[in-house]
């Protein structure tokens, strides 16, 4: 029985998902570069987050578009670690405000856009996992002469 492939990830709600990606990528990116070329003294904290956070998403959007075995590990990690950083940065934003004068992508979790930094990574790690399950591949019929 020829071995079956996991489902392209860039797909169906595949494609949608990069797209979010992106434009996250894209406003995160633009937002820290702002930021930290105009008042990285206020914030050099949340601005280096921000750029943190673009470069993650960057890194997320090429890989789920990609849908090579490599890319989808590569995703994997990228969306593991946006999880792991929105809600460290959530839960410290949340702690001690203090040490962060201005908001950032992940900032309380995620609230100045509409917590979808929170759900993101819910939604991107699904996916991986969705789309990594093998699909059976049918068997050639045989012709009948």
């Amino acid at each position: 029985m020829p071995e079956s492939l996991p489902k392209p990830l860039n797909r169906g709600p595949g494609r949608v998902l990069v797209a979010v990606y992106g434009v996250f990528a894209l406003s995160a990116g633009a937002r820290a570069s702002v930021q930290i070329a105009t008042k990285f003294r206020e914030a050099p904290l949340a601005y280096s987050l921000s750029a943190l956070a673009a470069a993650v998403y960057i890194v997320a959007t090429v890989a789920l578009a990609r849908s090579t075995a490599r890319s989808r590990r590569i995703a994997f990690a990228a969306v593991g670690f946006e999880l792991v950083g929105v809600l460290a940065v959530g839960t410290a934003s949340l702690a001690d405000a203090a040490a962060f004068p201005d908001a950032t992508v992940w900032s309380d979790f995620g609230q100045g856009y509409g917590y979808v930094p929170l759900v993101l990574p819910f939604v991107g790690l699904f996916w991986l996992w969705r789309t990594s399950r093998r699909e059976p591949v049918a068997e050639p019929t045989a012709s009948r002469d």
